[in-house]
């Protein structure tokens, strides 16, 4: 997930997200499956995350004054 080409949107790593705590859910995954649906939603946690501070990071500094004051 570090090419930039191939980052997911926000909406679309939360759907993918939300599909593997599903799976999870069900508790029917041999364990070396539900690790890796456990290591995927992490990465797409973070990704998220990112995306989330990077937006964050945006509204402040469309928010600032033109002195640069939030």
């Amino acid at each position: 997930m570090s090419d930039p080409v191939a980052a997911p949107t926000f909406e679309e790593a939360l759907r993918q997200l939300e599909e593997r705590v599903r799976e999870l859910e069900r508790g029917e995954v041999p364990l070396e499956r539900a690790l890796a649906l456990y290591e995927e939603g992490v990465a797409l946690v973070r990704a998220c995350h990112e995306k989330l501070d990077a937006a964050d990071k945006r509204i402040v500094e469309l928010s600032a004054d033109p002195a640069g004051r939030a």
